[in-house]
């Protein structure tokens, strides 16, 4: 099996892949690498694994006719996983500019990824597309680092050389939401959906891990918040990233009844409702806090009470619109971002509710193990997100309201039905 073309062929490379290769589209993605490129290839050897858990191992010769067209295809199928048989240890430079990476700094993607030292394979920490690889000296380990965050001095992995990445494989967990895996549309099974939410939501809290609610003043201005209260109240939402503009609404309805200043109970405009939104604001800057306000009990219900009350933490990061801001929002963008990017280190399963910045920088943040959900009326939202390469991201088209109606009904008709 190999490429038979009449242009000569004067350097390779073997290269060699595993894992689920097949069912999982490694194989021909790393054989799409090498052709798309101008390169040729001979599979010298390949086992298929004959179980669904077996792992298959293809070893391949890369053809090129230059050096360079020869380092570009390797570059390209290391991102896949597959690697050359005569492994070198990583390359690293010194940064010479705080802020900057060195020129051909190795970019990361969300996937597991190692690197190479002295002969071991190391595991890259905090894994994050879209950052460099820094390593520790004193402790030889190496982790992800955002280009902002570089300090002069630093070792900075650069080229592919030595760097290998492990990409997602279908694995059982997967199954639950085996059947959404299509292109975004409306015409998806939403009840389906909703049952899978909701016993993932259920897993995740019976064996400890951690649910990020991402959120969008949607939420609120649709009158689904007490539907979040009570995801909130059972325990089913650890933690909460969202804008000054969710916080902002979701008080505004605790204080007036209202969220840009319509009644959500009739939906008529409240007589100068226009400016609830911005008393609510000025009431909770003069406590100090919203923790301040709901202890002095300027604040009796709503998202952010429930969050103070259950101890979920919550991470509100600013923008230029922002009135006010609420004085829990971070107004320093690279500030805010590395909250989160702390914040969501220990997080297991990513629920995004009608926000599409916030969910596209969320996705940006989280590794490619972690699943996501994301939930809009607008399907661009999760497209973009797939775009920008959180592939794993799982997209229900619709409305906010009856969609978190359906999720708390769900968990509490299944929990009820439990032992």
């Amino acid at each position: 099996m190999a490429d038979t073309t009449s242009s000569p062929r004067l350097f390779s490379e073997e290269i060699e892949v595993s894992g689920h290769i097949i069912d999982s589209l490694i194989l021909p993605k790393v054989l799409d690498c090498i052709t798309s490129n101008n390169g040729a290839f001979q599979i010298k050897q390949i086992s298929v694994g004959q179980n669904r858990h077996d792992p298959s191992f293809a070893l391949i010769e890369v053809q090129a006719s230059a050096q360079p067209i020869l380092n570009a295809i390797l570059n390209q199928v290391a991102d896949h996983g597959a690697q050359p048989t005569s492994a070198n240890d990583c390359r690293q430079m010194k940064a010479d500019i705080d802020g900057t990476f060195p020129e051909g700094f190795y970019a990361t993607t969300n996937q597991q990824t190692q690197i190479r030292l002295v002969g071991d394979w190391v595991e890259v920490d905090d894994q994050e597309m879209d950052c460099g690889i820094v390593i520790e000296p004193a402790t030889g380990k190496a982790r992800c680092i955002p280009m902002c965050d570089v300090h002069q001095g630093m070792s900075i992995v650069v080229g592919h050389s030595g760097v290998r990445v492990f990409p997602l494989e279908r694995s059982e967990s997967a199954t639950e939401f085996g059947f959404m895996s299509s292109t975004v549309s409306t015409e998806k099974p939403k009840g389906a959906m909703v049952r899978a939410i909701a016993r993932q939501l259920m897993e995740v809290k019976r064996t400890g891990g951690k649910t990020l609610l991402v959120g969008g003043p949607a939420i609120v201005h649709t009158g689904s918040a007490p539907f979040v209260c009570e995801l909130i109240r059972k325990g089913y939402i650890h933690k909460l990233f969202a804008g000054n503009a969710l916080a902002t609404h979701d008080l505004e309805q605790s204080m007036f009844g209202t969220s840009l200043g319509v009644h959500l109970e009739d939906a008529h405009t409240a007589e100068t409702g226009h400016e609830h939104h911005l008393r609510a604001i000025n009431r909770v800057r003069r406590c100090g806090s919203i923790k301040a306000a709901v202890q002095q009990e300027v604040i009796r219900s709503g998202i952010m009470y429930e969050c103070i009350k259950h101890d979920v933490d919550f991470w509100l990061a600013g923008s230029i619109r922002d009135d006010g801001p609420l004085p829990d929002v971070t107004t320093d963008a690279l500030q805010a971002q590395r909250q989160m990017r702390e914040a969501v280190r220990d997080v297991t399963f990513c629920l995004m509710v009608a926000t599409m910045l916030h969910s596209v920088a969320v996705g940006n943040l989280l590794p490619a193990w972690v699943t996501v959900v994301c939930i809009d009326i607008n399907p661009s939202t999760v497209i973009k997100l797939g775009d920008r390469g959180s592939f794993q991201t799982i997209g229900l088209v619709t409305d906010v309201e009856p969609f978190l109606r359906a999720l708390v009904q769900e968990i509490n008709s299944t929990s009820g039905n439990q032992p």
